[in-house]
Formats: structure tokens, sequence, C-alpha cells
């Protein structure tokens, strides 16, 4: 999402047509926050996504298509009625915290690049999103899943390959599938250079047993894998999408007997948990999953806490 012109096409599909000026604005701050602020693909999916169903609602207010003039009257109410009408159409609290700040975002980049004001949007209060910790899974449940697709077609060890970066190295799986094929972490290579959110650069660890899945997945893949191109890729040879990691687990939960919380990201969960079980330090746990701010990392000591003490529950006479 890097060409300004093909963003601003895609809020203008047909389905929701918008002034010119309000179409090149969008346009430009997407590009804007891929480029400079080094949002991810799927933030800026998101974001975009978040926009668009703004916009519509505007467009249905106002009986057509929205311009930039049109942004800088709206009042407190104008966002509440949107909130209200998402809310009906089932959104959860987390996801209208996330349009409100997308949209806090466009408004406040509008001012900065822009004679148009539009303070009202700062005045709506976010939803408040309850307070929940990772839900990781157990040591074995994820020695399970990443190791069931051993010995399988190309296409069952290319996803263990993925599965073992996500445990094992504790990517993200925008990060993994990001990787290109001369990032390939094989034998020998036993660390690995990550762009993350914001651009911001991290060395994680690869274990020898992820560098065989790498392998085993290169060898095994009937495609050839250029060094600028993509490391994994889907069954056509193109980009490998997160959708199909995500359907993978899918299938396996049942087989694994896996909850419902089994996820890519859970496995991402489960590498700091369990790191920090064994008794990692916190900052070394921040710096390997690449976050800002140590605040983000210590929620993973409220996951251990609450294992401690059901294993103390469970097992204590007394209890």
């Amino acid at each position: 999402m890097n060409d300004t012109s093909m963003i601003a096409d895609v809020l203008d599909d047909g389905a929701l047509p918008l002034a010119e000026d309000l179409k090149d604005a969008a346009g430009q701050w997407l590009a804007y926050l891929g480029q400079e602020r080094g949002y991810s693909p799927a933030t800026l999916e998101a974001y975009e996504r978040d926009l668009r169903q703004f916009l519509a609602f505007l467009k249905s207010e106002l009986g057509h298509a929205p311009c930039l003039a049109d942004l800088a009257p709206l009042e407190v109410k104008t966002f509440r009625s949107f909130m209200a009408a998402r809310r009906r159409n089932g959104a959860t609290s987390r996801s209208l915290a996330r349009t409100m700040s997308a949209l806090r975002t466009f408004f406040r980049w509008l001012e900065n690049s822009s004679p148009h004001k539009a303070h009202a949007v700062r005045q709506v209060a976010l939803p408040r999103v309850p307070h929940s910790v990772p839900k990781p899974l157990t040591v074995e449940k994820a020695r399970a899943l990443v190791e069931d697709g051993a010995g399988g077609d190309w296409i069952a060890v290319r996803d263990t390959a993925v599965l073992l970066l996500l445990y094992g190295s504790g990517l993200r799986i925008s990060e993994a599938l990001g990787l290109r094929r001369a990032d390939a972490p094989t034998r020998g290579r036993d660390t690995l250079r990550v762009m993350g959110k914001g651009n911001k650069e991290r060395l994680v660890p690869v274990l020898p047993v992820i560098q065989e899945g790498i392998v085993g997945y290169i060898e095994a893949c009937p495609y050839i894998l250029e060094p600028e191109g993509p490391l994994f890729v889907g069954a056509k040879g193109g980009p490998l999408s997160a959708r199909i990691i995500q359907l993978a687990i899918e299938r396996l939960r049942g087989g694994l007997g896996l909850p419902d919380t089994a996820t890519p990201h859970a496995l991402r969960h489960s590498f700091a948990t369990h790191l920090l079980s064994a008794g990692a330090d916190l900052r070394q746990i921040q710096e390997l999953l690449g976050h800002a701010s140590l605040s983000t990392t210590q929620v993973y000591t409220e996951v251990d806490r609450e294992r401690l003490l059901a294993v103390y529950d469970a097992a204590h006479p007394r209890a």
C-alpha cells in the first residue's frame, strides 16, 4: 500500500463515492502512515476499513458524497451516532476504540497538513476496553502444534516452519511472512534481524530446530525462491497469506485438543510466557518481542501469576 493513488482508489470502489479532495487526502494519509510512520500492512488495512466505515456513515447522514469541507463542521454527536450504529451492528468496545483511534489519527493529520480543522473527534471519549491478559498455550500444546506438520507434504512442512518462527523466536505472523528468501535463517545462522512495528529493528535468536525446519521447507518447496522474493509462498507460488496459517491452526485444534484461543499470535504469547516462567528477565523479553514500552511486556507477569495460582489451587492440600 505504498502507492498513494492505489490507496485512494481503494476508498472509491463505486460503493462509496467520495469527492476528489477527500479521496486524495485519504490516500495521502494512508501513504504517510505506511511510508513515514512505518505502520504494518495489517494496521493500514484496518485503518482504511475504519475510515471507509465512517465516511459511508457520513454519506448516509449528508445525503451526498462527502468532501473535505464537510469534515470541519462535524459535531461530537455525529461521531457518537456513528459509534452507536457500529455498536448496534455488533462491534466490540475494543474494535470501536481502534476505530476512534484511527479517526483521531486521520483528523490530526488533516490539521497538520491542511487548513481544515475538526476538533470534535478529540472530544469523543474512547470506549472502555475490558482488561484482558494473553492466553498462551501450555508447553506441551505449543510443542504439539509446531511439530504436527513434520513429515507431511511441502505445505505442511511450510506451515511448521512458520509456526516454529512464531513460537521459537517470538515473531509476529506479519514479521514471519514478511521475510525474504535472502533472510532465511538456515543452518548455522542462529540470529535473525527483524523489522517490527514502527520500523523498529531487533535481533532474535533462531534455534537449531527452527533452522532445520526452514531448510526442510526450502528443500521441499516446488517453486524457485528468489533472494529478494518472499521466503514463504502459497500453493500457487505467490506470497503466503496470514489467513492460510490461521486456517491451518484452526484445522489442527480438534485433533490436538486445542482451545479456540490457539491462534498464530497465541504462539508469540506462549514464547514470552514460557521464557518468563523459566526465569528470563522482563527487559530481555521486551527486546526479543520488540515492544517499545516495558508496560506492554509486563502483561505477561499477570499470565504467569495466574498460572502459578492455578497450580497452587490445584496442588495445595488446604487450597
